[in-house]
């Protein structure tokens, strides 16, 4: 089985950080997660930063990152505009995210869910590069709540030719509500949240449902500064440790991800919502 894991800390872990790191620091970030051999990385966000002050200076950022041979950087781009700015700083995927609902994709993108589709449409139709499609609170809005699965693999049909992710954004999925409708969507991989404790189960529901990519974060950091309550993403190395502790190789180097997240406590003054980095690796799993 071909598994990769996308580190999404940079992008949508940092962006809901009350502080806002310099452009700097943000690929320092970035390089130790390449350096702990993570095979995809979500390095910026390419939107408006006075909706998003903790992601100013993209190519700031892009440009001060040491490439890896092996790790495919991508970022955040919701419209024409922050896909223009995407590929002009050099990036090697483009993430394109668009809601399940209209009241979350108004608060998000301003726009409703059939804007969002357009656009989305105008930039894959166009796009040089790799997309991947993220549908954000696929399984429950904030809102709205409970998302009808329906919607959803409407959303998913219409992009055949993007990567398709489906987001549970708030944390509210359980292993069931993950596992149909991945195999009813056949996406590509899944974005889960820790919100109510039910993440790593999910993730495990996705992968036996065919997911193949799964979005996570450094030290479990996250949220959504537009969906009321939702904390952090799944922590990438406590994903890492329940894959390899059951035999799925994922490439990438435990050790090297703890003393991030160790890292990232010390810059951030606080402690993070992932386990492993605390409880430590364990000798009798290797």
């Amino acid at each position: 089985m071909g598994l990769t894991i996308c580190d999404v800390g940079p992008r949508d872990g940092l962006q809901n950080e009350p502080e806002t790191l310099a452009p700097h620091v943000r690929a320092e970030f970035v390089n130790r997660l390449a350096d702990a051999g993570l095979p995809r990385i979500e390095a910026a966000s390419f939107v408006r930063a006075d909706a998003v002050p903790q992601m100013a200076g993209a190519e700031e950022v892009v440009a001060a990152i040491e490439r890896r041979a092996g790790t495919e950087y991508s970022g955040l781009a919701l419209n024409e505009k922050g896909y223009d700015r995407l590929v002009a700083a050099g990036l090697d995927r483009v993430n394109f995210t668009l809601a399940a609902t209209d009241s979350f994709s108004r608060r998000n993108a301003n726009q409703s869910v059939e804007e969002a589709v357009a656009a989305a449409g105008v930039v894959i139709d166009h796009a040089e590069l790799p997309v991947t499609l993220t549908i954000s609170v696929a399984f429950g809005c904030p809102f709205e709540g409970r998302v009808d699965p329906g919607v959803v693999a409407e959303l998913a049909a219409r992009f055949p030719s993007a990567e398709v992710v489906l987001a549970d954004t708030i944390g509210v999925a359980t292993p069931r509500q993950v596992r149909a409708l991945v195999e009813r969507t056949q996406a590509a991989g899944v974005h889960l949240h820790n919100t109510r404790n039910t993440g790593y189960a999910n993730a495990v529901a996705a992968l036996e449902a065919g997911a193949t990519l799964f979005d996570a974060s450094c030290g479990g950091l996250g949220g959504c500064p537009f969906a009321p309550r939702a904390t952090g993403n799944i922590a990438t190395e406590d994903l890492v440790y329940l894959l390899e502790g059951d035999g799925i190789e994922t490439g990438v180097n435990l050790d090297a991800l703890i003393e991030t997240s160790v890292w990232l406590e010390g810059l951030l003054g606080r402690r993070l919502e992932g386990q492993v980095y605390r409880a430590g690796t364990w000798a009798g799993g290797r």
